[in-house]
């Protein structure tokens, strides 16, 4: 079974300078990732960064559904000062 360290694990491997919040319920999760590599990208563009970190999972079945919740690193500063609502 998935553990959410697995999936911060590989989102930080995957992601450049990755920050990382999870929430695991079963075998969905909700992720916060926050990252200078996200800059000018298109929400899309940083789902897919996430999604290829956890593609093994999912493919596998221990993961089901991810949530996601993308920031750049002053972005994650502002959720950081509102305490990430939702987790």
């Amino acid at each position: 079974m998935v553990t959410a360290e697995d999936i911060q694990q590989r989102i930080t491997a995957g992601i450049e300078a990755a920050q990382v919040k999870v929430l695991l319920d079963g075998n969905k999760c909700l992720v916060a990732v926050g990252s200078p590599a996200f800059e000018g990208k298109r929400p899309v563009q940083k789902q897919q960064m996430i999604y290829a970190c956890l593609n093994e999972l999912i493919a596998s079945g221990d993961l089901h559904a991810v949530s996601m919740q993308t920031y750049t690193p002053s972005q994650w500063q502002s959720q950081e000062k509102l305490g990430f609502p939702g987790f």
